[in-house]
């Protein structure tokens, strides 16, 4: 008998990857978005993109180190030692948590930090657990890797980990638990006393089912806290942890890719997932930095994005939306503002925005319907043109939604 798997021009695993971003690639290619976001005159609160010119610290860094010193500048690299310092110097600093330059892979962002993680730990059919709303790769990542996502809710009150819900989720095929903080898409900084508890939990079930739960902290939003505050990092509670870092979030440049995966200094598994990660990295497409982002590490890992400024279009859009009507919850950290819509249909409340010139994506593609997320990467521009847009709309979408419920 034939499979008939096998009379596919793809493979089953791209099928299953393609399922799961089907909202996200048809938003990418054929919406209203697409088809107008290079549009002068609109507001586009999508993606965590730049629209204002570069910081001139980034563009100074990488001018001066694109003039070669050797003849070997621009020859395969891999994870470079000078890099790997620097990083690890960053990082120390940022948890206190004794990680050696060895403990770093360098890789080309974030999205192949995650990526090396989670091939460097499971196996074909082990489940990989996630909260949710979060951010829309995940899935894509999981699956290619052979895993099974499993999602659990976040406390809607808060936004806070659901600590019970992750403990009735756990099965002995739970693999790794991937937790991110300051959190895409609410802005959420999970504090101490949760990872605490969240340590104790993932400890009681790896015994339980003799076998590690490896946590992958995806925190490229570590850095920008507000207010003076900080995120706190599971490895400084959990000896299991796994950091999947990008420098493309504090530098506003995610075309200009560098990040690390580093294993936690505690972990009973740490050379092992130091060979492994090397290897997967070369089996995944040579996923390092390419070489003019590491020599200008050393300039790179200061720069960041004016916080004050971003606060203060944090500040300026949360209390416009929220004297409009707006359910916005203040973000701890990130770019990102998370409102509830004001009409059941966020994908339509969405599109309602879009007539108006104003783009921002629904809470759906994040696994939470009912909600959307705006990104503060817009420029002060955007954002005063749209928010008339934003109260016109609110009250169009009110109107309707009464209409519907009284007829």
């Amino acid at each position: 008998m034939t499979n008939p798997v096998t009379r596919l021009p793809v493979s089953q695993r791209s099928i299953e990857i393609a399922r799961s971003m089907t909202d996200l690639a048809r938003f990418q290619t054929d919406s209203t978005w697409a088809r107008r976001c290079t549009e002068p005159g609109i507001s586009d609160f999508t993606f965590g993109n730049p629209h204002e010119m570069p910081l001139s610290s980034l563009v100074n860094a990488l001018q001066s180190w694109s003039t070669p010193l050797n003849k070997d500048w621009f020859a395969y690299k891999s994870s470079e030692q000078e890099s790997r310092e620097v990083a690890t110097a960053g990082l120390r600093a940022r948890t206190g948590v004794p990680f050696a330059p060895e403990d770093l892979a360098m890789t080309n962002g974030g999205i192949a930090a995650l990526m090396i993680g989670i091939r460097t730990v499971i196996d074909p059919g082990d489940e990989v657990l996630y909260s949710q709303p979060a951010w829309f790769l995940y899935d894509a990542l999981i699956v290619d890797a052979g895993a099974t996502p499993v999602r659990v809710d976040i406390d809607p009150a808060t936004f806070d980990l659901d600590l019970a819900a992750i403990e009735a989720a756990i099965t002995p095929r739970t693999r790794v638990f991937v937790i991110n903080s300051p959190h895409n898409p609410t802005g959420k900084v999970v504090p101490s006393e949760t990872l605490a508890k969240l340590a104790t939990i993932l400890e009681e079930a790896s015994a339980r089912n003799g076998r590690t739960i490896y946590l992958l902290s995806d925190e490229p939003y570590a850095k920008l806290v507000f207010g003076g505050g900080r995120a706190p990092s599971p490895a400084e509670h959990y000896a299991e942890t796994l950091v999947a870092y990008s420098y493309g979030k504090q530098h506003l440049a995610p075309g200009q890719r560098i990040g690390f995966l580093a294993v936690s200094p505690r972990s009973a598994a740490r050379e092992e997932i130091r060979r492994s990660a090397f290897v997967t990295q070369i089996a995944t497409g040579w996923s390092f930095p390419n070489a003019l982002m590491q020599h200008a590490l050393a300039d790179l890992e200061s720069v960041s994005i004016d916080l004050h400024h971003l606060r203060r279009k944090r500040d300026r859009m949360t209390s416009a939306l929220r004297a409009i009507g707006y359910n916005v919850h203040v973000p701890d950290g990130t770019f990102y503002l998370f409102p509830k819509a004001p009409i059941g249909d966020d994908r339509a409340f969405a599109e309602l925005l879009a007539k108006h010139d104003v783009f921002v994506m629904p809470g759906d593609f994040f696994g939470t319907p009912g909600y959307f997320r705006i990104s503060l990467t817009a420029s002060e521009e955007m954002i005063e043109r749209s928010l008339p847009i934003f109260a016109a709309v609110y009250h169009e979408a009110t109107a309707l939604e009464l209409s519907a419920a009284a007829g």
